[in-house]
């Protein structure tokens, strides 16, 4: 039965990262690309902002997955919680390489909440009452790469978690 449970565990979190990264591929890579086509332009700005709602609480539900099932896994690996306290076990190359995946997973976390409760909701309603101005141009741009730097450190996660299994970096 363990072994059913450390399996479930592994599906839900390749589940939810694919749900994550591939939400995050297909908004900047698909939809906002389209949206600023000139025969977009009376609902792009709504669209967008219904987009970008809706992707937020599937996003953070599937970050909630991949923690819960990331420390799961981590446990299945016949990693106990007092060994995260032991100094030996984080100079391992295994547990150099979980250091570095939870180093970059706290890093997105923090990128993607300053994206989507800050920059994105500011640069929509900026881009809803003055969209030509400085402000909302400005917002729009950290908005923009504020999404593209956590969809890079996203891809960087997965990196480190393929080789994980390989016994590290």
């Amino acid at each position: 039965m363990p072994d059913t449970i450390h399996l479930l565990s592994v599906w839900l979190h390749i589940l939810a990262a694919t749900v994550w990264i591939g939400g995050m591929a297909a908004l900047g890579l698909l939809l906002v690309p389209l949206l600023r086509q000139e025969r977009f332009e009376d609902v792009a700005t709504p669209l967008l902002y219904a987009s970008a709602l809706r992707f937020r609480w599937i996003g953070w539900g599937a970050l909630g997955v991949l923690v819960v099932t990331g420390l799961v896994n981590v446990r299945a690996q016949g990693v106990p919680w007092a060994t995260w306290l032991n100094a030996e076990f984080w100079s391992t190359a295994w547990g150099a390489a979980l250091g570095g995946k939870l180093l970059l997973v706290v890093v997105t976390l923090a990128v993607s909440a300053v994206h989507d409760f800050h920059f994105g909701p500011k640069a929509i309603r900026l881009m809803q009452a003055a969209p030509e101005s400085a402000e909302a141009e400005r917002m729009r741009w950290w908005s923009s790469w504020l999404g593209r730097l956590t969809l890079l450190l996203s891809l960087a996660i997965l990196w480190v978690a393929i080789l994980l299994p390989r016994g590290g970096l």
